[in-house]
């Protein structure tokens, strides 16, 4: 166990570090992380953006004027958004009206409190309950000290810190790994968020395939390896929205995307072996072709 949690200190501190400095904004989230009786203020950001997603608004064709999505009584007409309250819908049409003042009243310790409660392998947590990222940054000087004992303790032990945090009205659980010179923070879904996969793949049917094409299309995993490159992904439709805006922007007719063909599988067998065989279409190589070869994964 030791050996495995040193391994896997090594493996934060060479990830690669992107918190954007100056660029970070406004923080999702301000407060406090605990340990026992060690605590500094800590404030939570965003670790992704969206801000290069192509996105539209509603436009009336007459004048080309910006929708406004007025809120709306369905027998009074246009109501004021501040006069609104929240309710719960209890039963159809029926209502249990929550104050302000109310929701403040059930505010958890949570709220400004990043209580860790307990400390477990990577390996424990199913991937099905990770869920969003964000950097956890020291709010200030003070406290940087304990901020770095944490984040070191994390990354000498190799384990993931638990604990939990309220966030946009719900209280989540949250996984805390060391990373480089900070402290990585995923909000994990609870379990009841989570459906059966049992369920999900029941009508898969049992039994396995054909030893002599596993061991065909292992040759063939073997031959497409390589390292993980994030750059090689490209939203390719998110590319075409916007070579479509470009060329409207220019007054030409709109680009048509490449249609992508079906593949129609005769003999399994056959195109295992032709893929094996590099006669298959391959598709566009991005892989480092200098990438040093990895191990074969324990089976």
């Amino acid at each position: 166990m030791a050996a495995h949690r040193k391994k896997t200190a090594e493996h934060h501190h060479a990830a690669p570090a992107h918190t954007g400095g100056a660029r970070r904004g406004r923080p999702t989230w301000s407060g406090h992380l605990r340990l026992s009786l060690v605590s500094c203020p800590v404030a939570l950001y965003g670790a992704t953006t969206r801000t290069a997603d192509v996105s539209f608004h509603l436009l009336n064709p007459e004048t080309n004027n910006r929708i406004r999505m007025v809120p709306t009584d369905p027998d009074t007409g246009p109501v004021e958004r501040k006069d609104l309250v929240k309710g719960y819908e209890i039963e159809k049409n029926k209502y249990v009206i929550v104050t302000n003042e109310e929701l403040q009243s059930v505010r958890l310790e949570t709220t400004k409190t990043i209580d860790i409660e307990r400390f477990v392998d990577a390996d424990e947590i199913d991937r099905l309950y990770w869920n969003d990222p964000y950097f956890l940054l020291p709010d200030g000087k003070t406290g940087a000290e304990a901020y770095v004992v944490i984040r070191d303790a994390l990354a000498e032990t190799g384990r993931i810190a638990i604990g939990r945090v309220v966030m946009h009205t719900r209280e989540r659980m949250v996984a805390l790994e060391p990373r480089d010179k900070g402290i990585v923070a995923y909000t994990l879904r609870a379990e009841d968020e989570v459906l059966s996969a049992k369920h999900a793949f029941a009508d898969i049917p049992s039994g396995h395939a054909s030893k002599e094409m596993v061991q065909i299309a292992e040759k063939i995993i073997d031959q497409k390896e390589g390292d993980f490159d994030p750059a090689m992904f490209q939203d390719r439709y998110e590319k075409a929205l916007k070579e479509l805006i470009r060329a409207k922007q220019k007054g030409h007719k709109p680009v048509r995307a490449e249609p992508v063909e079906d593949t129609n599988v005769v003999d399994l067998m056959e195109a295992l072996k032709r893929s094996l065989k590099g006669k298959a279409a391959a598709p566009r190589a991005h892989a480092n072709s200098n990438a040093r070869p990895k191990k074969r994964a324990h089976r």
